[in-house]
């Protein structure tokens, strides 16, 4: 099939942007991958990238950002088609919905719906509105919040963000957990110090592998096309982290909650739910939803559900046939460098022995960033590691001998 619409990627400087460069250029998609910094993004070496893009920052030089955008998209023939990888690219999309709407195509029809996605303030009120399973769930802006927390979460608990990317990019961790009133007003003045608005939330028991996610396609018309059920076994940081090794698990219960969910939500596009299942009682609750493509996106093409690739064929108005993975077929997602360094922490932290660790290896696996076919951007994100870790020995060194 000839395809004229190029595909925008935006973000390279991560996997998941990566992945996606791949998933479209291996079905023949032109892709233009676009970063604000040459140097740190990898995927950029990519074999599929047809085109470059080094922007201005998407935060602080926004307006810059948008023009060169727009600036793209008036070259073309056709509209291309427009694929945040990060969700700092996702705020920036709904920023500057309607001016990008004019020259770009994606699958979000309204403005307001990934802030209702990605505020989580916003979020829980609408998963309390439809009465869909959450975690118990106390707001600052409620009257005596400490005691209400105490009497309807208890110790310990997390306090979240209502903003993750900016809370993340701030302390370089998802949330905070308190086991006393004493860390728990202490972690909410290290937010608010930081002008982060938080709340606070009842930790669900389970270890890592209690973590599912459900991860789905909405066309149009909202309705949900290609999906699959998936299982995290582990995540760095530890326990309150991102994914590092997760399989596809088909559990059809994720399906029976999370499909109505997503209808509710007018979401259009790739949107992945993910879930934590109480060890106690064996409920699932929905924990958050990405909107934008997922970690393990390589492991989704290698199962056979390509996202990028489904998003671009809908936008150009060529969708792909349906399709589900309703049975388990064993591949493994490896974030092989973050990987390393939470085996170490769940090894001394008692949580994984060294015999679980290495039983586990024995899948089938989606790396998330060595490709045989495509080496460049592996060899170009280890380099970097390398020079960096280099640094920072010799840097020690200097300080030792001061």
């Amino acid at each position: 099939m000839d395809f004229k619409n190029k595909a925008v990627v935006l973000g390279a400087n991560y996997y998941i942007g990566l992945s996606t460069i791949r998933c479209l250029g291996r079905k023949g998609v032109h892709v233009t991958a676009v970063d604000y910094d040459r140097k740190t993004a990898f995927a950029l070496d990519s074999k599929y990238v047809k085109e470059i893009g080094i922007a201005p920052h998407y935060r602080n030089e926004e307006e810059r950002f948008l023009k060169f955008l727009i600036d793209y998209a008036l070259m073309q023939e056709d509209k291309p088609v427009l694929i945040p990888t990060a969700d700092p690219y996702v705020e920036f999309m709904e920023a500057h919905f309607d001016e990008l709407k004019k020259y770009y195509l994606f699958p979000q029809q309204e403005k307001g719906i990934y802030t209702k996605m990605l505020d989580k303030d916003k979020f829980y009120d609408f998963c309390k509105e439809v009465q869909a399973p959450i975690p118990e769930t106390v707001s600052l802006k409620e009257d005596n919040y400490l005691q209400k927390a105490e009497e309807t979460i208890g110790y310990p608990c997390m306090i979240k963000p209502t903003d993750s990317p900016s809370f993340v990019r701030v302390f370089r961790q998802k949330m905070f957990r308190a086991t006393n009133r004493g860390e728990l007003v202490e972690a909410i003045a290290k937010a608010q110090g930081k002008n982060l608005e938080v709340f606070i939330q009842r930790i669900v028991p389970g270890f890592d592998d209690h973590m599912y996610t459900f991860d789905a396609y909405i066309n149009k018309e909202g309705e949900i096309t290609h999906w699959t059920t998936c299982q995290k076994y582990r995540q760095y940081p530890i326990n309150f982290g991102a994914s590092v090794y997760t399989g596809q698990k088909f559990v059809k219960e994720l399906y029976d909650i999370g499909a109505p969910f997503l209808k509710k939500t007018g979401f259009r596009g790739f949107a992945e739910i993910e879930f934590k299942k109480d060890a106690q009682t064996g409920e699932y609750y929905i924990i958050e939803v990405n909107a934008r493509i997922t970690n393990f996106n390589a492991m989704l093409e290698k199962c056979g559900l390509n996202m990028p690739y489904i998003t671009y064929r809908e936008m150009v108005g060529h969708p792909l046939e349906e399709k589900s993975i309703q049975e388990d077929t064993g591949i493994i997602f490896w974030a092989e460098y973050e990987d390393v360094y939470a085996i170490r922490d769940y090894v001394r932290s008692g949580q994984l022995s060294k015999a679980e660790i290495l039983k586990s290896f024995r899948n089938t696996k989606a790396p998330a960033i060595w490709d045989p076919a495509d080496p460049k951007p592996f060899w170009k994100f280890y380099r970097q590691f390398f020079v960096k870790m280099g640094k920072r020995v010799w840097k020690k060194a200097l300080t030792r001998r001061g």
